[in-house]
This record gives C-alpha cells, structure tokens and sequence, in this order.
C-alpha cells in the first residue's frame, strides 16, 4: 500500500465511515441530529455545529491549496461560523462538510510519494506529510469533544 493510500484510509476512517480507533466517525456523529441539539450549548463548550464547522474550515482551505490556490485560512478565523437558524443551515453544513471531506481525502489518495516530503506552501508549515498527519490528530482531538457534547446533549 502506498503511503498516500495508507494516509486517505486513515483520514476516511475518522471523517467517513470508519470505527477502529475511536469506534466512530464525523459522518456519524453529525448525520443523526437536528439543528438545535447541533447548536446547543453545553456549559463553556463549543457546540457540535461550530466544531463541525471548524473542522471543514479547514479542510476547504487545504482543498483550496490542493486545487492550485493559496494558503488563506487563518486560524484567528476557524471559529468564525454563520449563524445555524434551521435545519437547512445545519444541512448544508453537514453537506459542505462531507463533500470537503470525501475532496480532501481523494486529493490526499493521490498524492505523488516524492510530493509527501516537499515543502507545503511554505517551509514554515513543514511538510505535506507533517500537515496531513496534523489534520488526522486535528479531527480525531474534535471528534473526540463532538461524541462527548453529543452524548450531553441527547441526555439532556
């Protein structure tokens, strides 16, 4: 298996449809609930919807790299998120985020093997390879605090 391949599984596994390392995925912690148990707020949390958000903020400016444009996201403005005011808010989120998810994951399939140790845009940002790698522990810390406010917020 090719390390580009072996990186895709890992990133479908916590963004799509995987289970073994946390027993869950994004896609099925987000498919399943409504737009005000995705907005509720849980003490000082975040909320599923802005997490949810946060996360695809970053996948699309990464897919923007990847489709030859330059480096814009800011992490100053990763929690930056339109209001969610009805399901269709929630949905297209939830949509946006998939469809990033499975572009970012196609992208990173095919990856050329001399590409993974290059430089990403810029030295400072280390390698691809540094950065891909940082995006799984990124989705895995969030994926994380989504199952745990979701496990609250159904409680409630």
């Amino acid at each position: 298996m090719t390390r580009s391949a072996f990186i895709a599984n890992r990133l479908e596994e916590v963004l799509l449809n995987g289970t073994w390392i946390a027993n869950t995925n994004y896609k099925a912690q987000i498919k399943n609930i409504n737009w005000q148990q995705a907005n509720q707020q849980v003490g000082t949390l975040n909320t599923i919807a802005l997490l949810t958000h946060h996360v695809n903020y970053y996948l699309g400016g990464l897919l923007n790299v990847f489709n030859g444009g330059a480096l814009e996201i800011r992490d100053q403005f990763s929690f930056d998120m339109p209001p969610i005011q009805s399901e269709t808010d929630w949905k297209n989120l939830c949509h946006d985020f998939l469809t990033n998810a499975e572009l970012f994951i196609q992208h990173v399939s095919k990856i050329e093997e001399e590409q993974w140790d290059t430089v990403f845009v810029d030295e400072r940002y280390g390698t691809y390879y540094r950065n891909i790698e940082g995006v799984i522990e990124h989705c895995y810390y969030h994926l994380g605090q989504i199952s745990l406010i979701k496990k609250l917020v159904l409680k409630q």
